[in-house]
């Protein structure tokens, strides 16, 4: 069998796994606070993701030391165990501090295992079709985006948060099975680069370039910590909408990422390059957020059309932002893939910390407002980078 063809089928089993693992990330992500704002105050709940989040930060510092010593494979493999054991103690769970620990250990877990797919999927591509590669495998991945907000509101709707949270760790066995049968596909083929995470860091911030797509990828975590931590409790606990609503708005509002992202990812390829389309993304999340704000009324139509409008323009800046990240390095710069997924866990605490302080003083409408503020930065470092066509 050739390379070519060898490196197609790897790709594929790592698209079916992006998307079980996201199905399973998805059951747990837009429930996770209104689960946790059973135990504590809403303020509390803030602190909590600041917190959780910087945990994440210093895990994914440590991250590439791990994969360095023990492989990747390998690697990967026991933080599905972990990333398991926490959804099945999220299930048990009935104190604040078995909640809180349990949910920790999910989000560390859950943004780690996402750098173990990242490096196995660079290792099988290559850089002509990376605008391709990588929005097939992000359409894969947001496909189970969609699916997890209607599973996971209608099961706590007939019996609660323990059943969602017992789904998404069933829905991780058969990754783990697959890994195990992929070994001879999966297994570490590139050796990787060690370096600190301060010379990784220096790296990016020296190079214009992958300084200006980092701040746009954190641009967007800040986005998405609003919309996915603050648009379910507005929604749910302000306007008074329910959860058989809110189900299948998230799951219509995620549809862009699954219509847009192949044919942005095939157009950055050929024909325009990343950053026009990033620009625009970005323009149209701080237009929406702004709406976030604006908009007081529990209308199931007008906030599905808002919701959906936003994800336009994530699915615009997500899709270039990887495409761009990706064209510009490879399998061997762990420190660089490592530094470019902290973006995630950063871009929440920013947004979290942000959004805790303005809770002090402000309705939960106003952190729309905030966040929409604080991403106008980014329209700068996008603007300065060198597009790639």
């Amino acid at each position: 069998m050739s390379a070519k063809k060898t490196n197609k089928m790897r790709r594929t089993t790592l698209y079916f796994l992006g998307f079980v693992i996201a199905s399973s990330v998805a059951l747990i992500s837009y429930i996770q606070s209104s689960f946790l704002g059973k135990y504590i105050s809403l303020s509390w709940v803030s602190l909590f993701f600041v917190f959780s989040n910087l945990i994440t930060i210093i895990a994914i510092a440590s991250f590439p030391n791990l994969i360095y010593k023990l492989g990747n494979y390998f690697t990967s493999k026991n933080i599905l165990i972990l990333l398991g054991a926490s959804l099945l103690s999220l299930a048990a769970t009935s104190g604040p501090v078995s909640a809180t620990i349990s949910l920790m250990f999910f989000i560390v877990t859950s943004n780690l295992i996402w750098i173990n797919i990242d490096i196995f999927l660079e290792e099988v591509s290559d850089d002509k079709n990376t605008g391709k590669i990588r929005t097939i495998y992000l359409t894969c991945y947001n496909l189970g985006w969609i699916i997890g907000p209607i599973i996971s509101a209608n099961l706590i709707e007939k019996g609660g948060y323990p059943l969602s949270f017992l789904l998404a760790s069933l829905l991780l066995i058969p990754v783990f099975l697959v890994i195990i049968k992929q070994k001879n596909n999966l297994k570490d083929k590139t050796k990787k680069t060690k370096e600190k995470i301060g010379v990784s860091f220096l790296k990016i911030w020296k190079n214009k370039n992958l300084k200006g797509v980092f701040i746009a990828a954190i641009a967007l975590n800040i986005f998405f910590s609003g919309a996915v931590l603050y648009i379910p409790l507005y929604l749910n606990q302000t306007l008074g909408m329910d959860w058989s609503q809110l189900g299948w708005i998230f799951s219509f509002m995620l549809l862009p990422f699954i219509i847009f992202e192949i044919p942005i990812g095939l157009m950055a390829d050929k024909y325009l390059g990343e950053k026009e389309i990033m620009l625009l993304g970005l323009l149209i999340i701080f237009a929406s957020s702004l709406l976030f704000f604006y908009i007081k009324t529990p209308a199931v139509i007008l906030w599905a059309i808002t919701l959906f409008f936003s994800r336009i323009g994530a699915a615009m800046v997500e899709a270039t932002r990887d495409s761009y990240f990706f064209k510009n390095i490879n399998a061997k710069d762990l420190g660089l893939i490592n530094i470019f997924r902290m973006t995630n866990p950063l871009g929440f605490v920013i947004g979290t910390a942000f959004a805790a302080l303005t809770l002090l003083f402000l309705p939960i409408n106003y952190v729309f407002l905030v966040l929409a503020l604080i991403i106008i930065p980014a329209f700068f470092s996008i603007y300065f980078i060198k597009d790639t066509k």
